[in-house]
């Protein structure tokens, strides 16, 4: 009985040894590298901090949106008509469809694109398929593809292909509306405007042209005190991200360049696309060669480089992290607060 004992005993600490026996971590994967242009990119970036591949294998990936209550990235597969989500660990399918609920087959861009939340945490999207700027009637944990339209016109006229948008003062939606959802983009028979607008819509659901000068505006994001509003354009013959201020109104006034990366196109991937910015008014724009950080006073400080062109990036709820859609890759780094 004592040997039995014993014995029990062994297999006992034996079990609980390899019950408690940790997983190796997965071994991070890292690509490419920070560019500092300025010392003062490394109180925004740690010296030596490089971008993070945490998933990989997508079209085209777009529209990076971290939900801090559901603890998840999302992001849209533009061409796939899916967005995609990242739980920390494993990546599987948010939504589908995401951007085109038509029965018709097509192709070119017919997902998402922008993504992002309103003031009661409601899922917006930038739909290219659809050709409007919706909102998912669902929670954000629960997500379907029933949308509401919030907006698809401006003056009886369809718009082309809502791409980014970003809410400003007093609750108006403003977004930018490119022609690259439409299957032959700027030549297809479907445009029915003259030109490529950057708009506003009201709290009441009206719409309002607030510039038609940009020929393919695309990333939109607003100073904190939302007296600036940034709309990137990405024409490899113009490739500027513009700046307006923002009157009592709410429209666009004032408008000149804020950075002009034409010279940069020919020998980078990328074109000015998506933007966010912090609450240090720091300003993280995806351009050639990936994405650069200014100051409120459009200052270059460094580019965050991927290896291949990054469409949009996102920050986490306490601005400890950017995460990039860039490609076909999802990345990550690590940012000081």
């Amino acid at each position: 009985m004592k040997q039995y004992i014993i014995l029990t005993s062994f297999v006992t600490l034996l079990v609980a040894s390899c019950s408690t026996k940790k997983e190796p971590e997965q071994e991070k994967t890292y690509v490419g590298d920070v560019k500092v242009v300025d010392d003062r990119l490394n109180t925004i970036i740690s010296s030596g901090a490089r971008p993070e591949l945490i998933a990989d294998g997508f079209d085209w990936s777009e529209g990076p949106l971290w939900l801090s209550e559901q603890k998840l990235l999302i992001w849209s597969d533009v061409p796939t008509n899916k967005i995609y989500k990242w739980d920390g660990d494993s990546v599987s399918v948010y939504l589908e469809p995401s951007g085109y609920t038509g029965s018709k087959p097509r192709g070119g861009e017919m997902g998402s694109n922008g993504l992002l939340l309103d003031a009661e945490n409601r899922l917006v999207l930038c739909q290219h398929g659809d050709r409007r700027i919706a909102r998912m009637d669902a929670s954000l944990s629960s997500p379907t593809a029933s949308f509401a339209t919030l907006a698809d016109n401006f003056e009886g006229m369809k718009f082309d292909s809502p791409n980014d948008a970003a809410f400003g003062p007093n609750g108006n939606l403003y977004f930018t509306d490119p022609p690259y959802g439409l299957e032959q983009q700027a030549a297809d028979s479907l445009k029915e405007t003259e030109f490529q607008g950057v708009y506003r819509i009201s709290p009441e659901g009206e719409v309002f042209l607030m510039t038609k000068n940009l020929t393919r505006p695309n990333g939109i994001a607003f100073s904190k005190d939302y007296k600036k509003c940034y709309v990137s354009n990405s024409d490899p013959e113009r490739a500027v991200w513009m700046v307006f201020d923002v009157d009592e109104d709410g429209n666009l006034t004032n408008e000149s360049v804020f950075f002009d990366a034409t010279s940069m196109v020919e020998e980078n991937n990328g074109l000015p696309d998506g933007m966010k910015v912090n609450k240090k008014g720091i300003l993280f724009a995806t351009g050639p060669g990936g994405v650069f950080v200014f100051t409120p006073k459009g200052e270059h400080l460094g580019t965050i480089i991927s290896g291949a062109p990054i469409s949009n990036c996102a920050l986490n709820e306490d601005e400890s992290v950017l995460f990039m859609t860039s490609d076909a890759m999802i990345l990550k780094i690590e940012l000081i607060k």
